[in-house]
C-alpha cells in the first residue's frame, strides 16, 4: 500500500512539473498597448539620469554646409524662409554635382565616418556625466543607420558599411549606459518632394532631379541594384493608397527589428503622438511586449511629442516644462544645429557650458532629463570647439553629481522666478511684464541661449534627494541673497534650516532663516565660475 501510494506520489510530482515546465515555453500572449500601459511604470534609470548624450549624426554630417536639412534643400535653389539650408544647393553643386545628375543617394556613398569609434566615444561621453546615450537610427531621409533586413538603404549596404547603431550599442553596453535610438523617417514622403522637382532657372532649367530615377538607371554605376524610389519614395503622382499602407507597413518591421534587435532601453520619434497612427502604436506595443517577455517588465521607455499617453515620455524640442510635471519629460537641444555644419561666415553657438548647466538645472527642477546633442563630424570625430565645452561641463557635473542623479523636484521649482525679467526692464509696465512671463512659459522651440538676458543673481532651481534640499544659484555673484520660499513660515515649507553647505567647498556659509525667507551669504570664493549648489539640511 506504501509503495503504492509513493508510486502514485510520484506521478502526480511528475505531471506537475510536466505541466509546469510546458507552462514556462509556451509563448506569452502578447499584450495590447492599453494592457501594457496598466502595468507600465517608468524605469530607474531613466527617471534618476537626468542627463545624456544623444548623437543626431549620419549622412546629412558629410557635406561641411547646408544646414540640419540638407538632404531636402540640396534640391531647393531658393528655400524661401527656411534660410538654415540656403548654402546646400549650391554647396552640393559645387561639391558633387547637380542634383539632376548626382543626388543625396551619392552623398551617402561618399559617408565613410572613418574616423568613429564608438568606444572612444562612450568613454569619453560617461567621463562628463551622461548616464544614458542615443544614436541617431534614421533621419527624414529615410536611411537606416542600422543592419535593416527589411531596407536596402542603410549603412551596411551604402557609405561606411557599418552597423552604426550595432556599434554604438555594443559600446554602450560595454561602458554601463542605458542605449536609446531615434527615429524620424515618418514625415519622409513630404520632406523628400523636392527631389522630385528641377531647378527654375539656369543651365539646368526643367531637367528632373535623381527623385525620378530608376533601378535601371544604376546599371554600371555604383548603385546598380538599388532602387532611389526605395529611399526617396515613389514619385507623387504613383503613390497609391496601396503603396502608402506597404510603406507603413514596412516602417514597423523596420522599427520593430530597430527596437529588439539591438534590444534599445530608449526608443525615441520625432513626430507628435505615434508615427503614422496606429501603426506607430502597433511598433510600440512590440518593443514593449519584447522587454516584458525578455525581461518580465518593461524596462525601457518611448520618447516623443506624445499627448495623454502615461507609458511614453514626454518631449520637448529646444524648449522645457514651464512647472513641475508629475511624469517625466525631456528636453532636447544642441550646441549649433542638429547636424555638424560649417556654413560660410561665423555660424554661432546656441548654447555654451553656462547655458547648458541652466538648462539642466531647470529641468531638472521640474522633473525633467536634459538630453545634449554633440554634432559629430562626417568623419565620426568629436569638434575640438564643442570638446572643449563638453571638458568643461564635465567637470561641473561630476562635482555636482550628488544634486543630479536621482534628485527629485520640491514643493516649487524655484525661487525669484523672472527677475532677469525685471533687472533687463526695470521700467517695464506691469502688464507688458506678465506677457513676457506668460512667453516665457512656452514650450517647445522656447529656450534660452547664449542671447538670452542674464539671470538674475537671486534666482535659484530648488531639486531635493534624501533629507536633503538642493539650492542652485544660477547666476551667482557675492552678496546675500534672499529666498522666500525657504522662510520657516512659507506656504512651502515651515521647518528650521540646520545647516547650510556649498558643494566643492568646505567654506562656512552665513545665512539666516526669518519667517518669510532665508538669508543666504553667497561667498567670492566658490568652485567655478558657473551656477553653484548649495546643500539644505533640515527642511525635509
Amino acid at each position: 500500500m506504501i509503495k503504492y501510494m509513493k508510486k502514485n506520489l510520484q506521478a502526480a510530482v511528475l505531471i506537475c512539473v510536466a505541466i509546469f515546465l510546458q507552462a514556462c515555453s509556451a509563448p506569452q500572449k502578447d499584450l495590447t498597448w492599453e494592457e501594457l500601459s496598466e502595468q507600465y511604470t517608468f524605469p530607474e534609470w531613466y527617471t534618476n539620469a537626468r542627463f545624456g548624450i544623444w548623437a543626431h549624426w549620419g549622412g546629412q554630417a558629410e557635406p561641411l554646409q547646408g544646414g540640419g536639412w540638407y538632404a531636402r534643400h540640396m534640391y531647393q535653389q531658393d528655400v524661401g524662409n527656411q534660410t538654415w539650408g540656403k548654402y546646400a544647393y549650391d554647396y552640393h553643386c559645387k561639391t558633387y554635382g547637380h542634383p539632376s545628375e548626382v543626388g543625396y543617394k551619392d552623398v551617402l556613398n561618399e559617408w565613410k565616418a572613418e574616423n568613429l569609434d564608438t568606444d572612444a566615444l562612450m568613454e569619453y561621453f560617461k567621463s562628463v556625466g551622461a548616464k544614458f546615450f542615443m544614436v541617431l537610427a534614421n533621419h527624414h531621409d529615410r536611411f537606416d543607420n542600422f543592419n535593416s533586413t527589411h531596407f536596402q538603404w542603410n549603412s551596411v549596404n551604402v557609405g561606411p558599411k557599418r552597423d552604426i547603431v550595432g556599434e554604438f550599442e555594443k559600446s554602450a553596453r560595454k561602458y554601463g549606459l542605458p542605449f536609446g535610438v531615434s527615429s524620424h523617417d515618418d514625415r519622409f514622403l513630404g520632406w523628400w518632394l523636392p527631389a522630385f522637382g528641377a531647378d527654375e532657372s539656369g543651365p539646368y532649367k526643367g531637367i528632373p532631379y535623381d527623385g525620378h530615377m530608376t533601378v535601371e538607371d544604376g546599371k554600371g554605376k555604383w548603385w546598380e541594384g538599388l532602387d532611389p524610389a526605395e529611399l526617396y519614395g515613389l514619385p507623387p503622382a504613383q503613390r497609391t493608397p496601396e503603396y502608402l499602407k506597404k510603406v507603413k507597413e514596412q516602417w514597423v518591421k523596420r522599427t520593430v527589428e530597430l527596437a529588439t534587435k539591438y534590444d534599445v532601453d530608449l526608443l525615441w520619434f520625432d513626430g507628435y503622438g505615434f508615427p503614422y497612427g496606429d501603426y506607430g502604436k502597433e511598433a510600440c506595443t512590440a518593443y514593449y511586449n519584447h522587454k516584458l517577455k525578455k525581461y518580465g517588465k518593461i524596462n525601457g521607455t518611448i520618447a516623443g511629442k506624445f499627448k495623454n499617453e502615461p507609458s511614453t515620455v514626454k518631449d520637448i524640442e529646444r524648449g522645457g516644462a514651464a512647472d513641475i510635471l508629475p511624469y517625466p519629460w525631456q528636453g532636447i537641444t544642441t550646441i549649433r544645429t542638429w547636424f555638424y555644419k560649417e556654413d560660410p561666415g561665423k555660424l554661432e553657438n546656441r548654447h555654451n557650458t553656462r547655458t547648458i548647466i541652466e538648462l539642466l538645472m531647470d529641468y531638472n527642477s521640474k522633473n525633467g532629463n536634459l538630453v545634449l546633442n554633440v554634432e559629430l563630424k562626417g568623419d565620426g570625430s568629436i569638434p575640438p570647439e564643442q570638446r572643449a565645452i563638453l571638458d568643461e561641463l564635465g567637470a561641473w557635473i561630476n562635482r555636482n553629481g550628488e544634486a543630479i542623479y536621482g534628485s527629485k523636484p520640491w514643493k516649487v521649482y524655484g525661487d525669484n522666478l523672472y527677475s532677469h525679467l525685471r533687472k533687463e526692464q526695470a521700467s517695464i509696465e506691469e502688464a507688458d511684464l506678465e506677457a513676457l512671463k506668460e512667453q516665457a512659459k512656452k514650450t517647445h522651440f522656447n529656450e534660452r541661449t547664449v542671447k538670452s538676458p542674464a539671470y538674475g543673481h537671486n534666482e535659484v532651481r530648488f531639486v531635493t534627494k534624501d533629507d536633503v534640499l538642493y539650492v542652485a544659484v544660477l547666476n551667482p555673484a557675492e552678496g546675500e541673497i534672499e529666498l522666500p520660499a525657504l522662510g520657516y513660515e512659507s506656504e512651502y515649507n515651515q521647518k528650521k534650516i540646520t545647516a547650510i553647505e556649498m558643494i566643492g567647498s568646505n567654506l562656512q556659509i552665513n545665512f539666516d532663516q526669518k519667517a518669510d525667507k532665508l538669508l543666504l551669504s553667497v561667498p567670492q570664493d566658490r568652485p567655478d565660475k558657473y551656477a553653484v549648489i548649495f546643500k539644505v539640511k533640515g527642511l525635509l
